[in-house]
């Protein structure tokens, strides 16, 4: 890993990721919020969870499936400023990187708090703000340290933490008194819906997984399985502490403790279990604090590697490989906002309900960045966890949907909060990122739609004299071919080595002249102003490599050179190329060349199947000096018929030509007589030309690669370079 703006260590297992999402959703919400909850919705307090936990389930679908198409730093932030562009980046990542901070700052207060509770001669907001400041301090050393003890430090808190609340929901449930749960709903289905825009901040953490994905191994399957099963767990857990804390005290007295899990477990825990509940508290407070900064600096991170700050942030510690500038800077303004408390304490507060608000809209805008990513289908998004029908797409509408609605239900101080930040990620856009970001976007893609294939023309190359032959007839049949979709040539070339390893190192001379190869490639379509991709390919065999690239690019052709050289070491064409012939699932022209010029190219059109391809294929390279081919046929003097051979040749033709789509000023007929030796008659009448195509067209007993007589001969006889062609329609073997 680099330093300068390099990748970060993959180091989190699926435990440490559990415990990153568990532990903030596990954290200062499960002992604070069930006190408000309570008070704003009573026991149905435990639907507002479950309510925002489907919500939360929603967006943690369409960010697994985003995460492992796109497994580096920077979570929502990243997929959005992907999918919508700078814009939309620049809003989500404010909102993000502040949110995290307010709620980072809120669970340090709330650390605070819990410390000095139980001490009376600590009492005072002084002590408070300053343990808040003190644990962040430890905090930040650990962030800046390593990710690898960030997570083991994690996993130790979260584990702790639910062990006791596991107890207090085991024990609890035996003490529930049906009568506090009657009114069930004291408030209605409006207070249930309101206070799920309270509770939602709870549901944070699974987030923080896919903002740390650059960082987890094996993130196909960890990323999916953790996000989805740490909030279905920590979603029963809310509703089951919810139920509990409601059913064994008067939700009334619950609305009014600052401490309401505490009084809850003292009434059938005793004071053992307060204590246990306070310890749980204050690491919960630290374990979410935690997973806050961990994720705030990934997010400030990543926007330094897209321009939309300054890329000072996007660099890496050259020891310890974290994102030390962006912890620091993360902890620098959480800082600020912890000293803020110390005199305006509801502030804090207010900020971390924001926090809400803010990953809601950034929740809204993710689930329209997958709709983004399937409509453009970039090239290399390649999503390992994709969403099955009937999920896609009732997946993000619904949680666009659900998002928007949990947001209308938020305190209007909240609602103007949140909209500030918004109002701050357009204003910066406009002032500073506007200009720097590089990344438009896929939204245009998407409206327009994927434009379609290119007419692909696969050319392996592995000689220098042929290279530029072979792009010239492929870029003709390309550009024959494009019909509006465009044109295309893949230059392929395979370094055969015994055993093919990503950990083994091709020798340096056969990677040059690899290397040389494919620069020389794309120089020569340079030249003929033809769109060509390079494929440098490591493989133990040549043949099987070449049609595993016919088979991933989904060519349309594939134009091979050949020596002409017939039946060696027990092949018909040679060891490469006889699989090629044999199996390809596209057109295939194999070129033996021996001229310079193309010429006016001769089609030899028998009475098959491959006729209509090879007059086809004649016109094509005729393009190449802009001649027109002739196309040619034999025939036998006497057929038994009343027709003549000519009128015979030339129906033969129209009809070949007819098939292949040819007008007929598009090539010229000759009829050639011949009653004894075809082969002859042929080789005579195509001495003149520069270029021959001739179909594989005849079976034989001696290979399993059909070539007939006739197409031996020519390819033995004729001076000028010949085309041994096939279409597609011929069937993977080759036969007709």
């Amino acid at each position: 890993m680099s330093a300068e703006g390099g990748e970060l260590e993959r180091t989190l297992g699926f435990l440490e990721a559990m415990t990153l999402g568990g532990g903030t959703m596990i954290g200062a919400g499960i002992f604070i919020l069930p006190g408000i909850a309570a008070e704003s919705a009573g026991p149905a307090s435990a639907i507002s969870y479950a309510i925002a936990g489907f919500v939360a389930l929603l967006a943690a679908l369409s960010l697994s499936e985003l995460a492992t198409g796109m497994p580096i730093a920077g979570g929502s932030y990243h997929y959005v400023n992907r999918a919508l562009g700078g814009l939309f980046g620049s809003v989500v990542g404010w909102g993000m990187w502040t949110g995290l901070m307010f709620a980072s700052a809120f669970y340090m207060i709330g650390f605070g708090q819990y410390l000095v509770e139980p001490i009376p001669f600590l009492d005072g907001r002084v002590f408070v703000v300053g343990l808040g400041l003190v644990g962040l301090i430890l905090l930040l050393g650990v962030n800046y340290y390593g990710t690898e003890e960030s997570s083991a430090f994690q996993n130790v808190t979260i584990g702790a933490e639910t062990l006791i609340i596991l107890v207090f929901v085991a024990v609890g449930v035996f003490f529930i008194d049906p009568a506090n749960l009657d009114p069930f709903a004291p408030f209605g289905a409006g207070g249930v819906v309101a206070t799920t825009g309270i509770v939602f901040i709870s549901f944070l953490g699974f987030e923080i997984i896919a903002t740390v994905a650059g960082e987890i191994k094996n993130p196909s399957r960890i990323i999916p399985l953790s996000m989805i099963l740490s909030v279905v767990l920590v979603t029963i857990l809310y509703v089951l502490v919810m139920l509990v804390s409601t059913g064994v005290i008067p939700f009334q007295s619950l609305g009014e403790s600052p401490i309401p899990v505490s009084d809850v477990a003292v009434v059938y825990l005793g004071p053992a279990g307060v204590v246990a509940i306070v310890f749980a508290a204050i690491i919960a407070a630290i374990s979410s604090s935690n997973s806050s900064i961990l994720a705030a600096s990934r997010v400030i991170y990543a926007m330094g590697r897209d321009g939309v700050v300054t890329d000072w942030l996007n660099v890496s510690h050259p020891r310890f490989y974290t994102p030390h500038r962006a912890i620091a800077a993360t902890g620098g303004v959480t800082t600020i906002l912890i000293l803020v408390g110390l005199e305006v304490e509801t502030i804090i507060a207010l900020l971390a309900e924001a926090a809400s608000f803010s990953f809601l809209v950034a929740y809204s805008l993710v689930h329209v960045s997958l709709v983004v990513f399937r409509r453009a289908d970039p090239d290399d998004y390649e999503p390992s966890f994709a969403l099955p029908r009937p999920l896609y797409p009732a997946v993000p509408i619904l949680g666009v949907v659900l998002s928007l609605v949990v947001v209308s239900q938020m305190a209007t101080v909240v609602v103007l909060i949140g909209s500030g930040i918004v109002a701050l990620g357009l204003v910066w856009y406009a002032a500073y990122a506007r200009g720097r970001v590089v990344n438009e976007g896929l939204l245009g893609e998407a409206i327009r739609g994927r434009p379609g294939e290119p007419y692909r023309v696969v050319v392996p190359v592995a000689n220098p004299a042929t290279q530029r032959g072979l792009l010239r007839l492929a870029a003709a049949s390309a550009h024959a071919n494009a019909d509006g979709r465009g044109a295309e040539l893949v230059a392929v070339n395979v370094t055969p080595v015994a055993h093919p390893s990503p950990f083994q190192n091709v020798e340096a001379d056969r990677d040059e002249h690899q290397r040389d190869l494919l620069q020389n490639a794309r120089d020569i379509a340079s030249e003929m102003d033809v769109t060509l991709r390079t494929r440098a390919v490591v493989a133990a065999d040549v043949g099987t490599a070449i049609l595993d690239v016919l088979d991933e690019e989904a060519a349309d052709e594939v134009v091979l050179g050949w020596d002409g050289v017939f039946d060696r070491d027990g092949h018909r064409f040679g060891a490469t190329v006889d699989p090629v012939v044999h199996e390809a699932p596209c057109d295939v022209s194999l070129v033996d060349l021996r001229r310079e010029t193309v010429g006016t190219p001769l089609g030899l059109v028998a009475e098959d199947a491959n006729a209509p391809v090879v007059a086809h294929q004649a016109v094509e390279f005729a393009a190449v000096e802009d001649t027109v081919p002739t196309l040619l046929t034999v025939q036998s003097p006497d057929d038994g018929g009343d027709t003549d051979p000519e009128t015979r040749g030339r129906a033969v033709v129209t009809e070949a030509a007819t098939a292949a789509g040819l007008d007929p000023d598009e090539y010229e007929v000759q009829v050639v007589v011949a009653d004894v030796d075809v082969g002859q008659a042929v080789v005579e009448a195509a001495a003149e030309y520069d270029t021959v195509c001739v179909g594989f067209s005849e079976h034989t007993e001696r290979s399993h690669v059909p070539v007939g007589a006739v197409t031996e001969r020519v390819a033995r006889d004729v001076a000028g370079t010949v085309a041994l062609v096939r279409g597609a329609t011929a069937g993977g073997d080759g036969t007709q």
